[in-house]
């Protein structure tokens, strides 16, 4: 049997333990950045995932993650930075992680052979038509992921899958295919690095491009951020006043009044209205601070 791509060696790596160090490293970022390139290929077919993914979500849906390995805990990064960056609701973005949590600590290597484990996890979620799954395997072929995609796909959710080998299973059996074609790794089989890379790459634009088309995205700057701490009260104060073009007292200020809600103190401030009316503008405005500022006064 042919190994996948993710899978070979290449030649050129073949003495890479008798390199001066410098060329180790030189040569194994080489191969981030060809991981990147081979993302950048993959542009339309983000477009089209990302689009129907926050249609899911705006509607009510869940996005879940499915993943094994690196794959798994690359998904799990994702998941665990919406909440604070973009203020999704944790429970809309769960994650189908072969182990379990506990895996996080130690990678059982043996989980991602569980096919029936991932379909017995989409369905302790309820996973159905009003939710998707993306599910993210360097092959293609990992048991568990696939489980967890057919079984969501069979209960009518929408499926994305991302992969870094053509025509493998993930991307044949799902709505929406995402080919990021790495070459082989400098370390044979290692995909934790290049394919890695394009993975983590894959999902930050996924994640990124729901939040822009969910109105969480402003001017540039993260208006749904949930400031928690110290640092992000601080930064929400500049980025209200950037968005808003206030100083920062007056930031402040609208902050306070908008409860720490930055989408309503960018609304205080530009539209010169109270918390109250604010608010309702951004609820029939689906949370989108541009198309709430053009609906003017509420009658």
């Amino acid at each position: 049997m042919i190994p996948a791509k993710t899978e070979r060696s290449d030649d050129l790596y073949r003495d890479l333990d008798l390199w001066p160090m410098s060329d180790v490293v030189t040569t194994i970022i080489a191969a981030q950045q060809g991981a990147l390139q081979a993302a950048k290929a993959a542009a339309p077919a983000f477009s089209a995932a990302i689009e129907a993914l926050a249609e899911k979500l705006r509607a009510g849906g869940r996005m879940a993650y499915a993943g094994a390995g690196s794959s798994g805990v690359i998904a799990q990064l994702d998941a665990l930075e919406l909440p604070g960056t973009f203020g999704i609701d944790p429970h809309r973005v769960p994650v189908i992680l072969a182990g379990g949590p506990e895996a996080l600590l130690t990678l059982p290597s043996e989980a991602e052979d569980d096919a029936a484990a991932g379909e017995q996890a989409v369905d302790e979620l309820g996973l159905g038509s009003p939710d998707a799954i993306v599910a993210v395997a360097a092959s293609g072929t990992t048991p568990f992921t696939l489980g967890a995609l057919r079984r969501a796909r069979a209960r009518g959710a929408l499926t994305v899958g991302i992969a870094c080998v053509a025509e493998a299973p993930l991307l044949t059996e799902s709505d929406h295919a995402i080919l990021i074609e790495t070459p082989p790794e400098v370390v044979a089989g290692s995909t934790r690095m290049a394919a890695g890379t394009a993975q983590k790459c894959a999902l930050n634009v996924l994640s990124t491009g729901i939040a822009v088309r969910l109105g969480h995205v402003y001017a540039g700057l993260m208006v749904n951020m949930i400031p928690d701490n110290l640092k992000l009260k601080r930064r929400a104060v500049g980025i209200v006043a950037l968005a808003a073009g206030v100083d920062a007292a007056t930031a402040e200020r609208a902050l306070g009044e908008a409860d720490g809600s930055l989408k309503t103190a960018v609304m205080l401030c530009l539209a010169r209205i109270d918390a109250d009316e604010a608010r309702v503008r951004l609820a029939s405005s689906a949370g989108d601070i541009r198309a709430a500022l053009a609906r003017g006064p509420m009658v």
